[in-house]
């Protein structure tokens, strides 16, 4: 980046919050499909789908079509006003569903979708006991981040009672150093074990991702999770499934648990639900949202069933059906998982690819031996590929730049995926070079 530019961004930024620690050096002029690009029309290619969420690509189309309208219809109502696109979604998420997730509250970000259900959860059992996953990322507001055990807890003062942390199944770091590269559900055993001796008998929920993204892209295997549901059942927690990242065709299926023969008692969406909109939705059965209604359940917001954002949900499906988006994600994922491998077999620093669909991840190392992560040669590859053209998201924080966190647009063509390897080929080889 040559000196004016940096300089132009320093002055730009002046008024701002740092609150990610430092701003990419790119103002962003533009998007669209794959891409973003600054106002002299610089391309980079956008392995990240934006903040996970530009699912369907940037501006795709049908997005741009509502934009262009949204100055016929209603954009905001009162909290206990409905409107048609407010209908329309519920009425198609839930046909897409099974029986049991039948009732819908539609909102604006992952962080809410979770509150919603953690407040359900609380209401219907009578407890305040949550569980939560090592690594976890479900939110930054007060309930969803006293259950998120990410690297973003300390410094912030305590937490709501009731939050309890098992150890998230990490095949290739076993967090109990027990496996061997394949989880034989240990960890869950030993978590839930230690769980029951902590809690004060005042179980409410287990909120847990299907994909850990923020973990470095933890898979939970099919067998891990029927474990999981039962040991759930046997305590009366309630299960939440976080599918913020991964449904709308993330990992090759609408959602992610169809993957799995469990059904969650919650299912909470965001980011890809919107497509790049702020739209969340927290769902459940009818026999939990009856309970919570004679219970006196209260979740008004602002911007609680908003029309506009609603109807990018409705696009949302439309897309992803029209368009086969799942069946593509789980081919190019294949696709694009085997030439991240072949980078491995090229470049030593790559200690391992995991991931599912186009939700992937690359973990870079010391060295394969100690598997000691080296964040310092992630954030320097990281920068370099920006500075070829291609956005990789690594975490930004201290201690959590070693696993690439690899998500691009469904729509993302083959040779778009291939110039980005041969990006990310070139960044690592002069990084290690």
């Amino acid at each position: 980046m040559d000196t004016s530019k940096a300089e132009e961004l320093v002055d730009v930024q002046k008024n701002l919050i740092r609150y990610c620690g430092e701003f990419v050096p790119f103002i962003a002029e533009k998007a669209k499909g794959s891409y973003i690009y600054d106002k002299d029309g610089k391309a980079i290619l956008d392995f990240t789908s934006g903040q996970m969420c530009s699912v369907f690509g940037h501006n795709h189309p049908k997005f741009v079509e509502i934009l262009e309208n949204a100055g016929s219809k209603a954009i905001h109502l009162l909290s206990a006003i409905l409107s048609p696109p407010v209908l329309a979604l519920a009425e198609r998420l839930t046909q897409e569903l099974p029986k049991s997730l039948s009732k819908c509250l539609f909102l604006n970000t992952g962080s809410e979708s979770n509150e919603a259900a953690i407040r359900m959860a609380k209401l219907v059992t009578g407890g305040h006991e949550v569980i939560g996953f090592s690594g976890s990322w479900h939110g930054m507001t007060a309930g969803a981040q006293s259950y998120t055990y990410s690297k973003t807890r300390k410094g912030y003062g305590p937490a709501m009672p009731g939050n309890i942390m098992i150890p998230a199944p990490y095949e290739y770091r076993c967090p109990i150093q027990h496996c061997k590269g394949s989880c034989d559900n240990s960890c869950l055993e030993v978590g839930m074990q230690m769980a029951d001796q902590q809690s004060v008998g005042e179980y409410a929920a287990l909120i847990a991702e299907p994909l850990l993204s923020a973990a470095g892209m933890l898979v939970l295997p099919p067998h891990y999770v029927k474990r999981l549901k039962e040991l759930c059942e046997e305590r009366g927690l309630l299960l939440i499934f976080d599918e913020a990242q991964t449904a709308l065709g993330r990992l090759g299926t609408s959602f992610a648990f169809e993957a799995y023969d469990v059904v969650p008692d919650f299912l909470t969406l965001s980011k890809t639900l919107g497509g790049g909109l702020p739209l969340a939705a927290t769902v459940t059965s009818e026999a939990i949202e009856e309970a919570c209604y004679r219970s006196g359940f209260v979740y008004v917001t602002s911007h609680v069933s908003d029309p506009f954002t609603a109807s990018f949900g409705v696009a949302a499906f439309e897309i992803l059906y029209q368009e086969q988006l799942a069946e593509a994600a789980k081919e190019k994922g294949a696709y694009l998982k085997s030439q991240l491998l072949q980078l491995q077999n090229e470049h030593q620093c790559i200690g391992d690819v995991r991931g599912k669909g186009l939700l992937l991840g690359v973990e870079i190392v010391k060295d394969r031996e100690t598997k000691a992560p080296d964040d310092a040669l992630g954030q320097q590859i990281c920068s370099r590929c920006f500075e070829l053209g291609l956005n990789m998201n690594i975490v930004r924080m201290k201690g959590y730049g070693s696993v690439f966190r690899i998500a691009p647009p469904l729509t993302i063509s083959y040779a778009e995926m291939d110039s980005g390897i041969a990006i990310l080929n070139q960044a690592i080889a002069e990084c290690c070079s």
